[in-house]
């Protein structure tokens, strides 16, 4: 696990472009930039050095929908990209690696078939992530839509020891309402798997970040911001210096 937190900016795809959705319904889109391989590039530019993106579409529909805007940000960023949405079976996971892709996400599989997970971390190590996404404790799965009887920790404890790289943990009824992470379920999880949390859903400000770097939350490997960042309410330099500890909030 680094030893400084990662912040991993998010640019989520619905008919290729970067948008942000409200709890995740598709119907409540803003659209943020036209071209998300340009805005890949900026986020490089302002010193993230990690990329978190989503194929809204693929998610719904259970295969690559915006796979030409996914290789634009291949091309147009060094930084290492973790992709998630649609990406179900064995053949799509080899498919998005070997265009360059860091780590994969898998997250409806991951409650459907989880012996498709543990033979991902085999063939791939160090390249596959799990996403849990939960609305009132529970697994929701298929972009959200379809909820599960699956709780979280007991998911996550599903993959311990099967060599997931990381779980991202999404708070849905929190995700782009800038109410702030939920840190209780998140810490939660944390400290009830050996595998690396990722924080996602409601980062709304700098308190998020500095949260983030205090001792009961050694184990996260980071968060995921997306309105903070493009709404201004974070400013990435003021951001990446606190999670480096150089830096003290204004």
């Amino acid at each position: 696990m680094p030893a400084n937190k990662i912040l991993f900016p998010a640019i989520d795809l619905k008919d290729g472009q970067c948008v942000r959705l409200v709890k995740g319904d598709m119907d409540r889109a803003t659209v943020y930039n036209a071209d998300p391989a340009a805005q890949a590039k900026a986020f490089e530019e302002q010193g993230f050095e990690w990329l978190h993106v989503v194929d809204l579409n693929g998610a719904f529909e259970g295969g690559s929908v915006n796979g030409a805007a996914v290789e634009a940000i291949l091309k147009a960023t060094t930084n290492p990209v973790q992709l998630g949405g649609g990406i179900r079976t064995l053949a799509h996971i080899e498919n998005w690696l070997d265009k360059g892709l860091a780590r994969v996400i898998l997250g409806t599989v991951a409650v459907r078939d989880p012996d498709l997970v543990k033979e991902a971390c085999k063939r791939y190590p160090g390249k596959v992530a799990v996403g849990i996404d939960a609305r009132g404790g529970k697994v929701a799965v298929e972009g959200w839509a379809e909820a599960s009887e699956l709780g979280v920790i007991e998911l996550a404890r599903k993959f311990e020891g099967a060599g997931v790289a990381a779980i991202i943990y999404t708070d849905i009824d929190r995700d782009g309402v800038l109410t702030g992470i939920n840190w209780d379920s998140t810490l939660q999880l944390a400290d009830a798997v050996s595998i690396p949390v990722i924080a996602s859903g409601g980062l709304a400000s700098i308190a998020d970040i500095v949260r983030m770097t205090m001792p009961d939350a050694a184990r996260l490997e980071g968060a995921i911001s997306g309105r903070a960042l493009y709404d201004g309410r974070i400013d990435p330099a003021e951001a990446l210096a606190v999670l480096r500890g150089d830096g003290s909030v204004k």
